[in-house]
């Protein structure tokens, strides 16, 4: 039978439970100054190695901010980090699940156009300015695809802050991100970026005018169509790569 030892904790991980249990014993808030490096590493007789890395630690799970030459301070739990530190659990499933990135996509696909319907209830001039700000950076940002894809993103965030609701906007960059892993091959063939201003433009025009069907049908037309058409131009790419010569460039 093959060995399987259970891994022992790090020293880091007990202090980060010793440093999170004393926040809530001592009824610390948000912006409270946590003690220094020096008089943590002493009230738990650990190195400061130890301690660093359990502040970092709990800075990258947003319990905590870390400012240079300041004591570490009490962070306000927002939803933004909670799904931030599952980011990484996320993707494993989704890596190792058979039907995980197919249950993700049609998540997304329900959860958006409910938002899209609920930005049309609420958008205010101001919001619609800003949301055809949003499209015109995207426009703008060709042919840089790094930041295109970024101001995708930027796009679909600002429709779910328009909704009011706090939730919707971490949600909305959280599930971007996770399915970024899987097609940044995809929406940076060439010409898809066209096909995706079409869809976001459709998008935008039912928002102003303020017309939740058609932003509902734009919506479901972008996530869904939009997938079905980056897999013909990236099997199109492998076909023209395995029969003709590359293109060197112009």
């Amino acid at each position: 039978m093959m060995k399987e030892p259970i891994e022992r904790r790090r020293l880091y991980q007990e202090v980060m439970d010793r440093i999170i249990a004393m926040i809530e014993d001592e009824g610390l808030r948000p912006g409270d100054p946590l003690p220094a490096e020096r008089e943590l590493s002493e009230r738990y007789c650990v190195g400061r190695p130890a301690v660093r890395e359990a502040l970092q630690n709990m800075a990258r799970m947003g319990l905590i901010r870390l400012t240079q030459g300041e004591r570490a301070k009490v962070a306000a739990p927002t939803f933004a980090n909670l799904l931030n530190s599952m980011s990484l659990t996320t993707s494993g499933i989704l890596r190792s699940s058979g039907h995980g990135l197919d249950h993700l996509k049609e998540a997304r696909l329900l959860f958006e156009v409910n938002m899209v319907r609920l930005a049309v209830e609420r958008a205010t001039p101001e919001d619609i300015e800003k949301l055809e700000q949003r499209f015109n950076d995207q426009q703008n940002s060709l042919p840089d695809m790094v930041q295109f894809v970024n101001c995708d993103m930027l796009f679909h965030s600002e429709i779910a802050r328009i909704t009011r609701n706090s939730i919707f906007p971490a949600l909305s960059e959280a599930m971007f991100g996770w399915l970024a892993e899987f097609y940044t091959h995809l929406v940076r063939v060439p010409g898809t970026e066209q096909l995706t201003l079409q869809e976001h433009a459709a998008i935008l025009a039912a928002i102003k005018a303020r017309d939740s069907i058609r932003a509902e049908r734009a919506m479901t037309e972008h996530l869904t169509r939009a997938n079905t058409l980056y897999q013909r131009f990236a099997e199109r790419q492998v076909s023209a790569g395995a029969s003709e010569p590359r293109s060197q460039g112009s």
